[in-house]
């Protein structure tokens, strides 16, 4: 049924009605319980004692560990009134907002001496959203209440505390609940402090997002390159009246001019640069003003020339000794200009300015329409030298303050490029390892080559058309180069043990074997019958081992004996058939006589005429002993086949019926 509470109206205070809507009862149960949500949340201990169980018995949430949307609502809206009330009674007792009800407790040594109550809370609440018991964007809420109701001097130290939890809040489960909140509120905090008071406190806030957002968060990237022209340096316009418009500078004492004078329309010529350096890309846009630029560039330059500064001058106005009182801007007051010219740091910061300016007009990537002409990059060089020159010789310590920042403009263009390809992420994700068979197989890469080595090696060859005339070039040896390590293998009075010997070596016989069948044909013909040692040239093995690997006889005079042979085999056999044929009774006419006997006869002299004579036979023959027996054998073989042939032919006739 309906939930009735005991309220008493103010009408009629003995009347006892329930509540028509749910969400005033909800919102009466908050404020009834609210101090006892107080006493209980702020209570002293370790925060993971009584942290979840508070939340338990307030919210009383379905499930156990974890709340749901509208639970969550409820404990914020019950958190955000209770970080109100105590900042009221901060307030009211005029105690600074983070020192608030200090909580001391001797025991604990996780607790410091001074820690206020609401420090405490906010502890609680990050503890909840660390665990995950409540939803992560809840101690972020906090955070840019507490500022809002803050005053400045409170607000150093919310965002200490907040320094403090960077590590904490930059989690992953808790930044990406909270970031847009987190930099909301230090851009409303940026907006509420003064940039020439308060510098120190913006650059702690700027350091914080720096170190809280990933590099490659976009929300802190100026992509487009918008300048802050609203950055307007005011000075001077007119001369001041009834007061001298000169400002005498004394001047060093090798320079032949007794005193320089700096007027009011120096004073003007100076700080007019300020309206140049604060929108550089103004210059690309009209030649005249790029002129104006250079001319009254020129003009500074010339008095910084003028008047160096000595080293006691650099010493005594060096920043390190004054960077309690440092200021973003200086003053601009035209009777401090004489004594602003003789300040080593404010020649620095004006010199600095213009290699910036310089460095942005030459920045790459830019369109055709943005980049410097070529007349206007010529000064930009001549002008760049000159400002170099001035940073060197300014002291204290000139050279190394140039080192350093020509460095930093060369590491500047790496930002640059990585703004123009669309400030591509830095943190790479670790590459899962995933089955070959798992997704579609990636096309192989096609090399020009064959393979990425040979490829390279072609390119190189391209662009160096030199290296073949190199002294030093790998090139492809000689055959007999190659070959002469295995040649003093073979020599016996060598002494080399055969395993020593370079046949054994694989990789350097299918080399030989390569460089054999492109230069010395008839070496790797031997390799068949005599192996990787037949191969070797024979003018460079020792004479006792040379015999044994020398070319074999003829084989032109081989195809000749078996052709003679083959040819007394094919007369007999011409004749066996003639015979044959007068047996049967059949006759011939004379003129297949005639041709038959101008053939046998053409036939005869074939085989005389390619039957070498005595003296080749002697000279062939009697080469060595091995090729000796190896031709016997031969002719040996050549015989039995006669013999045989001799035999088959001349069978008597079989008879025909």
């Amino acid at each position: 049924g309906n939930l009735y509470v005991p309220f008493r109206f103010e009408s009629n205070p003995n009347v006892t009605k329930p509540f028509p809507d749910f969400d005033f009862r909800i919102r009466f149960i908050a404020s009834f319980s609210q101090d006892a949500f107080r006493d209980s949340i702020l209570q002293r201990g370790p925060i993971e004692s009584f942290a979840l169980k508070t939340v338990q018995d307030f919210i009383q949430p379905q499930r156990q560990t974890k709340l749901a949307q509208d639970e969550n609502q409820m404990l914020e809206n019950m958190l955000r009134t209770l970080l109100q009330q105590l900042v009221a009674s901060a307030a009211q007792s005029g105690e600074q907002i983070m020192q608030y009800g200090q909580l001391i407790d001797d025991d604990d040594d996780n607790n410091v001496h001074g820690h206020g109550q609401i420090p405490h809370l906010l502890d609680v609440v990050l503890y909840l959203c660390e665990k995950e018991h409540v939803e992560g964007g809840m101690i972020f809420q906090l955070l840019e209440d507490l500022t809002e109701m803050s005053t400045m001097k409170n607000c150093k130290d919310v965002f200490g505390y907040i320094e403090s939890k960077q590590d904490i809040l930059g989690k992953q489960e808790l930044f990406a609940r909270g970031k847009l909140v987190m930099l909301r509120t230090c851009n409303q905090l940026l907006r509420r402090l003064s940039k020439a008071n308060d510098v120190v406190f913006c650059g702690r806030i700027l350091m914080f997002l720096a170190h809280f957002f990933p590099l490659s968060e976009r929300s802190a990237v100026n992509i487009k390159g918008v300048f802050n022209t609203s950055n307007e340096t005011k000075y001077e316009k007119d001369p001041p009246k009834g007061k001298r418009s000169s400002y005498l500078i004394p001047s060093a004492p090798y320079i032949p001019l007794d005193r320089i004078s700096v007027d009011f329309n120096f004073y003007k010529t100076f700080w007019s640069l300020q309206e140049y350096f604060c929108n550089p890309a103004s210059l690309t846009t009209a030649s005249t003003k790029w002129q104006k630029f250079s001319s009254s560039l020129a003009v500074v330059l010339n008095t910084f020339d003028a008047q160096p500064l000595s080293e006691e001058e650099g010493e005594a106005n060096s920043l390190e000794e004054e960077a309690a009182t440092f200021n973003i801007k200086y003053l601009t007051s035209s009777k401090l200009m004489g004594l602003e010219l003789k300040d080593s740091s404010f020649r620095r910061h004006i010199l600095l300015q213009c290699l910036i300016l310089f460095d942005y007009l030459r920045a790459p990537g830019k369109n055709d329409k943005d980049l410097p002409s070529e007349t206007m990059k010529e000064e930009l060089k001549s002008c760049e030298d000159r400002v170099k020159k001035l940073l060197e010789i300014t002291p204290p310590k000139g050279k190394e303050f140039l080192r350093a920042v020509e460095h930093i403009l060369e590491r500047e263009k790496n930002w640059v490029w990585w703004k123009r390809d669309g400030c591509q992420p830095f943190e790479k994700q670790p590459i899962e390892n995933k089955s070959p068979n798992a997704g579609h197989k990636r096309r192989r890469q096609r090399w020009r080559l064959g393979n990425k080595e040979l490829s390279q090696l072609w390119r190189w060859a391209e662009q160096n058309p030199n290296a073949e005339k190199d002294s030093q070039r790998v090139k492809t040896p000689d055959i007999a180069d190659y070959w002469k390590p295995l040649a003093e293998d073979m020599d016996p009075s060598a002494g080399i043990e055969d395993a020593y010997h370079h046949k054994n070596n694989r990789v350097y016989c299918w080399k030989g074997l390569r460089f054999a069948a492109r230069q010395d044909l008839e070496g790797f013909s031997r390799f068949t019958d005599l192996g990787i040692e037949g191969v070797v040239p024979v003018e460079l093995l020792p004479p006792e081992v040379r015999s044994k690997y020398q070319a074999r006889p003829n084989e032109k005079a081989k195809r000749a004996k078996k052709d003679e042979t083959k040819g007394g085999s094919l007369e007999e056999e011409t004749k066996a058939v003639s015979a044959e044929g007068a047996l049967v009774g059949g006759s011939t006419s004379e003129a297949e006589g005639e041709v038959g006997r101008g053939e046998s006869e053409a036939m005869e002299s074939d085989a005389i005429a390619d039957t070498p004579t005595p003296e080749e036979q002697q000279r062939l023959g009697g080469s060595d002993t091995d090729n000796g027996q190896e031709a016997g054998q031969i002719e040996d073989t050549e015989t039995e086949e006669g013999g045989l042939m001799d035999t088959d032919l001349n069978h008597p006739p079989m008879p025909i019926s």
